[in-house]
């Protein structure tokens, strides 16, 4: 008898933040999804810890699953093949994270 590992919800978040990060990338330069992806707002950040941004955790995902990530986003069938390779690393992270808590 097999035994199914389901993802976590961590898991399946940071790998829905990423795939929906790549699809934005992939994106024409004036779409308007990608240029509010990237827009300044110009406001400063209130005081104390500054609160993780979107493009931050993204960030952080993507260093989780490999620093040649970045390289591999344009090339849809390559993106996909490096995914389900590295979801490993990121149920590895979900999983240290539980043990640090």
């Amino acid at each position: 008898m097999k035994v199914l590992k389901k993802p976590t919800i961590i898991e399946t978040i940071r790998l829905n933040r990423l795939r929906w990060f790549v699809h934005v990338q992939r994106m024409e330069e004036n779409r308007i999804l990608k240029r509010v992806l990237y827009m300044n707002l110009g406001t400063t950040r209130l005081r104390g810890r500054p609160r993780n941004r979107w493009q931050d955790e993204v960030r952080e995902d993507g260093r989780i699953v490999g620093k040649s990530w970045q390289e591999k986003v344009h090339n849809r069938d390559e993106w996909k093949k490096f995914l389900r390779t590295n979801s490993k690393e990121l149920s590895n992270s979900a999983h240290a994270n539980r043990m640090n808590e």
